[in-house]
């Protein structure tokens, strides 16, 4: 395993991250206590040392379980967690976005709890969950500042969603100089991690970039194909039935970043990521231990050249060569300002009398 500095921070993680929203709730699947601390050592012993979890997966749960996995290790791991969710006083209503708050009250005592439930008493990184633009007001982001000063943090993150979009976040967390900003960036769903990777540097902003979803829901992974029957409840459910066709037509496309076995697709798609020098990590959904085995070991496959990356590039101006809808348009990208942001990008055009 490989590592990078998240920003100027000092904080280092591993190329390969664990998204602990799989332990703790069932979108991912259902785990025992005993398999979800498994899965965790598991990581740990393959290099995966970098954990990122949050206050609101499974309503704290997922973070008892890290706290639980990290007992006695804990200098072996560099720990982040987010704050935002006010779960405490609104109940879950299936995969529903929960109301957020943002006064500092709230957030300082968010993160009280958090620690409790980590049983630690500071993270290496933390992130504030899903935030709007205009909820990170001075206020908050003095905030952050005494948590770093008072020795709670190491580095600072804004972590963007729900789904896709949200650039005036992200622009803003580049020109904070958060030390990370964490983004959906796939080989598929470019938009708006390049958009990120080209204003760190125009600006020269220290910011890393943290993808997520960095298979696009189980098609880089091959783990959803057409045979492939979600359940109840499965988190890549919301994904439209054409993005799923339109996917595994783009995927024959690139087969050739397997080169005849030298790595997996999905372990290609985490190196492709990681050609950026931006992406600090990369956290995958990992459901099975076989599944980190696999992943895991992709910063030990070799890295994407040049030639590679510019073809992907080119493929990415045609839409990897399918010519067909989707089902998920720029205009569903998510936005907190409007549409400004995506105007501006270029990603939608301007509206009239603009």
């Amino acid at each position: 395993m490989n590592f990078r500095e998240l920003g100027e921070s000092g904080v280092e993680v591993s190329e390969v991250g664990f998204g602990a929203w799989v332990v703790g709730t069932d979108w991912w699947g259902d785990r025992t206590e005993e398999q979800a601390i498994e899965m965790l050592h598991h990581a740990f012993d393959r290099g995966v040392t970098f954990v990122d979890t949050g206050d609101v997966y499974g309503h704290g749960r997922s973070e008892e379980l890290v706290g639980k996995a990290i007992d006695g290790r804990r200098d072996e791991v560099t720990l982040g967690t987010k704050v935002g969710y006010d779960f405490y006083n609104n109940p879950q209503a299936g995969h529903g976005e929960l109301p957020k708050e943002a006064n500092v009250e709230y957030l300082d005592e968010a993160f009280e709890r958090s620690l409790e439930r980590l049983d630690v008493e500071s993270v290496d990184l933390l992130q504030l969950h899903n935030f709007d633009a205009s909820e990170v007001t001075p206020e908050v982001l003095e905030w952050l500042d005494t948590q770093r000063e008072q020795g709670r943090v190491e580095a600072v993150g804004w972590a963007l969603g729900p789904s896709i979009g949200w650039l005036e976040e992200g622009f803003s967390g580049i020109h904070e100089e958060f030390d990370a900003v964490q983004t959906v960036f796939n080989m598929f769903e470019q938009v708006p991690g390049r958009h990120f990777v080209e204003e760190i540097r125009e600006t020269g902003s220290d910011t890393s970039l943290m993808a997520r979803v960095p298979h696009s829901s189980g098609l880089l992974n091959e783990q959803v194909t057409p045979e492939t029957e979600l359940g109840k409840g499965d988190h890549r459910g919301h994904r439209p039935q054409a993005w799923f066709e339109t996917g595994w037509e783009k995927l024959e496309n690139v087969r050739f970043l397997e080169r005849d076995g030298e790595r997996t697709m999905a372990q290609a798609s985490i190196q492709w990521l990681l050609s950026h020098p931006e992406v600090s990590t990369v956290t995958p959904t990992f459901r099975t231990t076989d599944d980190i085995d696999a992943w895991a070991s992709a910063p030990d496959t070799p890295p994407l050249s040049d030639e590679e990356v510019e073809r992907v590039e080119e493929l990415y101006r045609t839409n990897f060569g399918v010519d067909r809808d989707d089902g998920m348009s720029p205009e569903q990208f998510r936005t907190s300002v409007g549409g400004r942001d995506l105007e501006e990008a270029g990603i939608l055009p301007k509206s009239a009398g603009d």
